[in-house]
């Protein structure tokens, strides 16, 4: 296995790279994950390994990679490579040195300013345009390891309602659970987004602090999407659900793309579908945390 992404590492590079070391590296909780370099030359990538089966997960999230660095913007690792070899599939990504545990809280002056530059850069990404008239994606891709369904349509409260907290329901109402006013919500969504219609933006889809980090010199990485074309703002609330990013990031961010008015009732619709998916993922608490959320939606609605 091993010999074989060598191989196909040098033809997609034009560069000889024969794997010599291989170093397991801890955080990925779906992937094996892998730090590997040559003998011969100072080369190193960054391998994911799953089963064969799941090749088509590698393909999407290379596919969002590569969609996010044409935009110039933010850095993302760059696919290098990707395949199936016997019961593996695999994704070769550029190896970038990234600094261990960025701070989020109590950050250094060093650390606020590397911060706000994440908050401008993803703003530009946001502000990015291309002539995408509808919201989805060209293909289905995940959220951790749940499918996500990226169908597209022109109007954002039906992709919203149907692709997103729809399916997530569906799925949790076929793992046991109980959300005993889910039916009323997905009625009332269309209100709650009553007009309001959001410029397409390329989002990364999955922005917790766990997929974002900087380089050793400061500058800011995302990586892991969950990529499509929605409304930015799905990306902004995440940052604010699992812990929440430093203050310096929401400035950064502010300075280059101010927030909508509503942003702060549409938050909570938008990390409902986070919570949903994490039942659906571990459950346990998340059930009673999406019910609390469906009910202050309701009340907004």
């Amino acid at each position: 296995m091993w010999q074989e992404i060598g191989a196909h590492i040098t033809r997609a590079t034009g560069n000889s790279f024969e794997i010599g070391d291989r170093q397991s590296l801890s955080g990925g909780c779906i992937n094996q994950v892998y730090l590997i370099s040559s003998h011969q030359t100072r080369d190193r990538y960054l391998l994911k390994l799953n089963r064969a089966a799941l090749i088509e997960m590698f393909v999407a999230e290379a596919t969002g990679l590569s969609e996010i660095a044409a935009t110039a913007t933010i850095r993302v690792p760059v696919p290098i490579c990707w395949g199936t070899v016997g019961e593996h599939s695999y994704l070769v990504m550029e190896y970038l040195d990234l600094v261990t545990n960025a701070a989020v809280g109590g950050a250094s002056p060093k650390e606020n300013r590397s911060w706000c530059e994440m908050g401008r850069n993803l703003a530009r990404l946001h502000q990015y345009r291309s002539n995408r008239q509808q919201f989805g994606w060209q293909i289905d891709n995940t959220i951790g390891s749940t499918p996500q369904i990226n169908t597209w349509n022109s109007d954002w409260a039906t992709f919203f309602t149907n692709n997103r907290i729809g399916y997530q329901l569906q799925l949790a109402w076929q793992n046991g659970g109980n959300f005993p006013q889910a039916t009323a919500l997905l009625t009332a969504i269309p209100r709650l987004l009553a007009d309001y219609q959001p410029p397409p933006a390329l989002v990364h889809g999955d922005l917790w602090s766990g997929n974002t980090s900087f380089t050793t010199t400061g500058t800011p990485v995302i990586f892991d999407p969950a990529t499509h074309w929605g409304d930015r703002e799905v990306d902004l609330a995440l940052t604010e659900l699992f812990g929440g990013f430093p203050a310096a990031f929401h400035q950064g961010y502010d300075e280059i793309y101010p927030l909508d008015p509503g942003y702060s009732q549409r938050k909570n619709l938008y990390n409902l579908y986070h919570i949903l998916n994490h039942y659906n993922l571990f459950g346990g608490s998340y059930q009673a945390q999406a019910n609390r959320t469906i009910g202050i939606l309701l009340r907004l609605a």
